[in-house]
C-alpha cells in the first residue's frame, strides 16, 4: 500500500490518499468551523487481532492541542509505529492506516470512504446528499419489513417495530465470511491435526463476544432470516454443509483462524470427530421446505444438498446411537466426576443441563431422539420432493414419534414427566476436600469436589426443564395425549418453569435448580430464560392450539400468556440496555451473560410476528 500523501481541500479538515488501492477518505469541515488536530498511524500488524496491541504501542502524550482561546493541553495520540513487545519476529499480516482528529467539545463530523472513481461524482457522498441517500434505503427496509413481518398491521407501536428492526438488522449485520481451519482431534490420529482448510458464510451469535460459527446457533438464526432472504439462507446452509469430512461429521464450534483462536479458551479451541451438536439445519430447511413459490431452482437446490443432507444423517445415527433401538445418547460428555457436580454434556448445546450423574453407555438423551425425529421428517420429504428412496426416513420417523415407545423409554411416571437415563444419583453435592498440611508449613487451598452421598444406578433423571419439554417443544405428541396435558401443566407452574418473563430452563423444584457445577462455573442452563428454545415453546402452542384435541383451548391460552411475557420482557429489557442479551434472569427478567447477542435472542421477532 502507497504512502499517505495528502487529500485535503478547501471545505476539509483533513484527509489521505491510499495510491495504491484506489481510494481516500475526507473528514468535511463542520459548520461553522472548528479547530482540530491530526495525528495518523502507518503501521503493520501481525493480523488483526494484535490491532489493539500496535495502537496502544504507538501512543505518544507529547502532543499538544488548543482551541482558540482556550489553554493549551497535552493529549494522547497515535504516534511512531513502534512493534508490539514481545513479537519482533511474527511477520505483518496486516497494514494499518489509523486516522485521529481530536476536535473541542461539543462537535459532529461526517467522515467520508472514497473509492478511486468519486472524482467522476458530482460532489462526494456527504452531508444532506448523504442523509437523502439513506433516507431512501431507510424507507425500502421499512417497508421490506412490515411486508415481511405486518408487525403494523398486527398493532405494534412504532416504538417496538423499530426494535423488532434493530433485532433483524444485528442479525443481518453478524452475517460474515471466515477463512481458515479448525484443529481437530480425531479417534484415528493420537495427535490433534488441522482440519482442511476452507470458507464459511454464517451469522454469528454474538460480533464481539462469539465472532465465529456455531452449529447448532445457525440453524434458530436461519428461521429468522429465511423469512427476510431465503437465498441468503439457502447460501448460509451450503456453506456449512460443505464443512462436512467423508464420514459426515461437522465441527460444532468453527474457529478457523488466528482471529477467532484469540477470543477462545484453550481448552475449547480443539475439536473432537465423535462429538455431535444438535442438528438444527433441519429446523431452517423445514422452513424453507414450505415458503411459498417453490421451483426448478429451489428443486435443483435440495438436489445438490441432498447428498450430504443423507451423509449428515447416517453420521448421527451411525455414531450417536443409544443403547436400545430408537434410543441416542450424546457422545462428549465430561468424564471429571471429582471436580463437577454434574458432568458437562457441550455437545448437546445444553451444557451444564443437569444429565445422569455418573456418565455411561447406558445413557438415553431425550433431546437428541427428538431432534432426530425431527430430522429423519425432513429427510423423508426432501427425498420425496426428489423421487429419491424415502421409506427409510418415513419409518424412521414415525419410529421415533410413536408415542407408546417414547413413553416406554422416556416416560418417567414417578417423576411424573419425560426425562433421560442413566446412571444417576440425586445425592450428590460439592464440599470443600480435606487436605493434608504438613506441620509448619501453609497448606494448599482446598477444592470443592464432588461428593456422592449415594451409589449410582440405572434411572430416569430428576430434572425438569428444557430436555423434558422437548417433546412437546418439536412436536412429537399426539395433540390427544394425557402427557401433552402435564407438561402444559408443568410449563404453567410458576413453582417449576412459568415466570412473567418466559419459561425458565429448569424448574425450581429440580434439585440442581441455580447451583454451580464447579466453584468457578456459575449456573447456566439451570434456570436462566433463553429465548430459542421460549420460541420453540411459542412455536408448538401455536401448533397444539390448532390441533383437535382436549388440550387446545389451554395449548391457545398459554400461547397468548407466553408470547406476551416473553415480547414485553426483551422490550423493555432493550429499552433498558440498549441490547438483546444472551439470556434472561427468571426472578427478574434483566438480561444476562453476554451482550450484545442478537443471535436466536432476535428470534423475538418472529414471536411478534407470529411466523412459526
Amino acid at each position: 500500500m502507497g504512502g499517505l500523501p495528502a487529500a485535503r481541500g478547501p471545505g476539509f479538515l483533513g484527509g489521505a490518499a491510499a495510491q495504491t488501492v484506489g481510494c481516500s477518505w475526507l473528514l468535511p469541515a463542520p459548520d461553522p468551523p472548528l479547530s482540530c488536530s491530526y495525528n495518523h498511524l502507518d503501521a503493520r500488524s501481525p493480523g488483526l487481532h494484535h490491532l489493539t496491541d500496535v495502537v496502544k504501542s504507538s501512543l505518544s502524550n507529547r502532543f499538544v492541542y488548543a482551541a482558540p482561546g482556550g489553554p493549551k493541553r497535552r493529549y494522547f495520540a497515535v504516534d511512531t509505529d513502534r512493534a508490539p513487545p514481545g513479537e519482533p519476529d511474527q511477520a505483518p499480516q496486516s497494514h494499518l492506516l489509523l486516522h485521529q482528529v481530536t476536535l473541542p467539545l461539543p462537535c459532529r463530523v461526517e467522515v467520508t470512504f472514497e473509492s478511486g472513481s468519486f472524482a467522476a461524482r458530482p460532489g462526494p457522498l456527504v452531508g444532506a446528499v448523504l442523509s437523502e441517500e439513506l433516507a431512501g434505503h431507510v424507507a425500502a427496509f421499512e417497508q421490506r419489513f412490515e411486508e415481511t413481518f405486518s408487525l403494523a398491521r398486527k398493532g405494534f407501536p412504532a416504538q417496538q417495530q423499530r426494535f423488532a428492526q434493530a433485532a433483524l438488522s444485528n442479525m443481518l449485520g453478524g452475517l460474515g465470511y471466515f477463512h481458515g481451519h479448525s484443529i481437530v482431534q480425531s479417534a484415528h490420529s493420537p495427535h490433534p491435526l488441522p482440519y482442511p482448510e476452507g470458507p464459511l458464510f454464517t451469522a454469528v451469535p454474538s460480533r464481539s463476544f462469539f465472532p465465529r460459527g456455531f452449529l447448532w446457533d445457525e440453524g434458530f438464526h436461519q428461521l429468522l432470516l429465511a423469512r427476510w432472504d431465503p437465498a441468503l439462507s439457502r447460501e448460509v446452509i451450503a456453506h456449512w454443509l460443505d464443512l462436512m469430512n467423508v464420514e459426515g461429521w461437522i465441527p460444532r464450534e468453527q474457529i478457523l483462524d488466528d482471529e477467532a483462536r484469540a477470543k477462545v479458551p484453550p481448552e475449547f479451541i480443539l475439536q473432537h470427530n465423535e462429538a455431535a451438536n444438535p442438528p438444527t439445519l433441519f429446523l431452517a430447511l423445514q422452513q424453507l421446505l414450505r415458503e411459498p413459490g417453490q421451483g426448478p431452482a429451489e428443486l435443483a437446490y435440495l438436489r445438490r444438498l441432498f447428498p450430504r443432507l443423507r451423509t449428515w444423517y447416517q453420521w448421527y445415527n451411525a455414531t450417536q446411537a443409544g443403547p436400545l433401538p430408537y434410543t441416542f445418547r450424546w457422545r462428549g460428555r465430561d468424564q471429571d466426576t471429582d471436580l463437577f457436580l454434574n458432568p458437562k454434556t457441550l455437545t448437546s448445546g445444553l451444557d451444564d443441563y443437569p444429565r445422569a450423574s455418573h456418565p455411561s453407555p447406558a445413557e438415553r438423551h431425550l433431546d437428541l431422539r427428538c431432534w432426530m425425529a425431527l430430522a429423519s421428517g425432513v429427510m423423508a420429504e426432501v427425498a420425496e420432493r426428489l423421487g429419491e428412496p424415502a421409506a427409510e426416513y418415513r419409518h424412521m420417523q414415525r419410529a421415533l414419534m410413536d408415542n407408546a415407545r417414547l413413553e416406554q423409554q422416556h416416560w418417567a411416571e414417578r417423576l411424573g414427566t419425560f426425562a433421560d437415563y442413566g446412571n444417576h444419583s440425586q445425592a450428590v453435592g460439592l464440599e470443600r476436600e480435606k487436605v493434608a498440611v504438613v506441620p509448619g508449613q501453609p497448606g494448599p487451598a482446598p477444592r470443592l469436589v464432588r461428593v456422592v452421598r449415594k451409589p449410582p444406578k440405572l434411572q430416569f433423571v430428576g430434572a425438569l426443564g428444557y430436555v423434558s419439554l422437548f417433546p412437546l417443544l418439536l412436536q412429537l405428541l399426539r395433540p390427544d395425549s394425557p402427557r401433552l396435558g402435564s407438561l402444559l401443566g408443568d410449563m404453567r407452574s410458576e413453582e417449576k418453569l412459568w415466570t412473567p418473563y418466559g419459561l425458565r430452563s429448569l424448574a425450581r423444584t429440580s434439585p440442581l435448580y441455580m447451583r454451580h457445577n464447579t466453584e468457578h462455573d456459575p449456573p447456566y442452563w439451570r434456570g436462566p430464560i433463553w429465548i430459542n428454545m421460549n420460541y420453540l415453546a411459542v412455536r408448538a402452542l401455536h401448533h397444539y392450539a390448532r390441533q383437535e384435541g382436549p388440550y387446545r383451548q389451554q395449548a391457545a391460552a398459554l400461547y397468548q400468556e407466553l408470547r406476551a411475557n416473553l415480547i414485553a420482557n426483551l422490550y423493555r429489557q432493550y429499552l433498558a440496555s440498549g441490547y438483546l442479551w444472551e439470556q434472561y434472569s427468571d426472578s427478574t427478567g434483566q438480561g444476562q451473560g453476554c451482550y450484545p447477542f442478537t443471535g436466536w435472542s432476535a428470534l423475538v421477532v418472529l414471536v411478534m410476528a407470529e411466523e412459526y
